[in-house]
């Protein structure tokens, strides 16, 4: 099997035509002439007896010739592949420009490839790093998060109170008619967190186990039931039972129930220096992007739409596997979000070619610069995956693309690369609270001295 010829054509796609000589396409008509022959039935013969000769005779020469081809081709396309040395990004489209079994098969397929592309300038880009501080609310706010994680439920002893959890039936009328989806058993709520219609919630509060009530309340004009928008509605609510749930104290024994440190300012501290921590990250991050937003601002080549199509089906799938490990069909979650396939998958559109776009370009300059990812950072990749999955390097390695793990690690370094050659200034963040007011009231001084 050989190339024949590589035409480019336009808008990245390529035809390849290619061939197997006689020897090797009569040896895989024969192949399929004794795999196939067993399921033809000739007068005077048992099923599965009928010589390959008269099989022929009665149907045609070239009976076993179509899928002969078909067993020849993926090994003689991926043959012309490598030899045309282009890398396809979409299915060929095959077709056969001759066969016999004296002169072999010519075959030919269009495919889409893989796009040369060209960057400007990649060295010495600008970008600002501004690391955002961290305020002690937010601190104080990750205390007060642990806080409620290892409060204790208790039952509510009187009245409903705002944050509560009630478990109650309920039932929803609309002009005096039961209306459907509008009844439930034994179904809880925090009292406060919206998750009913504006004043269900309220309404529910001050009342306590045991209570019968009605509820009455007008659906949002834009509800998504359009039978029900803007109507009004009474629930009929029996309320079972009333739980809250008892914060424990914010001192050091607290600290030292939930983490490793003995007081609570360690605790704090250790959540800062986490929170400071992710922050440098983030803004090493911003970094990255706005150098690599300067790149792809500058490349050119024409993108195959199948490589962006590609992409999305790939952010989609991955999106529908999160759910269903979570026990839930993308079907249900897009009833649940009133979004049809085609509007979720709009949502991935804009990240989708972007991906591409910036994938793309760093491999043009990793092709340009000569960076490769090394043996050793191979080998430390596969063991970073092995630890994380806690399997085998072996195993790993068995599973993984050795080529395309190498291709990732090779643009990551691009970016270090871009990054190391750019000209990043340190930008100074400002806090947002008492700064602001400090700044404002500052202002006001020079406004009256003006």
């Amino acid at each position: 099997m050989s190339l024949v010829k590589c035409e480019k054509l336009e808008n990245s796609m390529v035809e390849l035509e290619f061939s197997a000589t006689a020897e090797e396409f009569k040896a895989a008509v024969d192949k399929v002439a004794k795999r196939e022959a067993k399921k033809y039935t000739l007068p005077g013969f048992r099923k599965g007896k009928a010589p390959r000769h008269l099989i022929e005779k009665m149907y045609g020469a070239d009976i076993f010739h179509y899928d002969a081809i078909n067993d020849l081709f993926p090994a003689a396309y991926a043959a012309a592949v490598e030899e045309a040395n282009v890398e396809p990004v979409s299915r060929p489209e095959a077709d056969v420009v001759s066969s016999s079994l004296q002169d072999g098969v010519v075959l030919k397929a269009k495919v889409y490839v893989k796009p040369e592309i060209t960057v400007g300038e990649y060295k010495g880009l600008k970008a600002t790093k501004s690391v955002n501080p961290v305020e002690e609310s937010r601190v104080d706010e990750e205390i007060s998060r642990m806080q409620q994680r290892n409060g204790r439920v208790v039952t509510r002893e009187g009245k409903a109170e705002k944050g509560d959890v009630a478990k109650f039936d309920f039932e929803g009328f609309v002009d005096g008619v039961a209306f459907e989806g509008g009844k439930a058993e034994n179904y809880t709520l925090e009292l406060g967190s919206g998750q009913f219609i504006p004043g269900f919630e309220d309404q529910m509060i001050g009342h306590e186990a045991g209570d019968e009530f009605d509820v009455n309340v007008t659906f949002p004009e834009e509800y998504h039931a359009k039978e029900l928008a803007g109507k009004p509605a009474v629930f009929k609510i029996k309320l079972h039972e009333v739980t809250t749930k008892e914060l424990p104290a914010l001192d050091d024994e607290f600290a030292k129930d939930v983490s490793e440190y003995d007081t609570l300012d360690e605790l704090k501290a250790s959540i800062r220096k986490g929170m400071e921590e992710q922050a440098e990250k983030q803004a090493e991050l911003e970094v990255e992007n706005a150098l690599v937003d300067q790149v792809i601002e500058t490349m050119q080549g024409d993108i195959p739409q199948v490589m962006f199509d590609n992409r999305l089906d790939e952010m989609v799938n991955d999106y529908r596997f999160r759910l269903e490990q979570q026990g839930l069909k993308l079907e249900m979650y897009l009833q649940y979000l009133g979004q049809t396939v085609e509007e979720f998958r709009e949502g991935f559109k804009e990240q989708a070619e972007k991906q591409v776009k910036i994938r793309l370009a760093l491999e043009a300059i990793a092709a340009q610069e000569k960076i490769e990812a090394t043996e050793e950072e191979f080998e430390a990749e596969i063991n970073r995956i092995a630890e994380m999955y806690k399997m085998e390097a072996d195993k790993v390695k068995s599973l993984v693309n050795e080529t395309e793990v190498k291709k990732d690690l090779a643009v990551n370094k691009v970016i270090d690369f871009i990054k190391e050659n750019a000209k990043i200034t340190q930008k100074a963040a400002r806090k947002t609270a008492g700064r602001k007011k400090a700044a404002k009231t500052e202002e006001a001084a020079e406004e009256t001295a003006e």
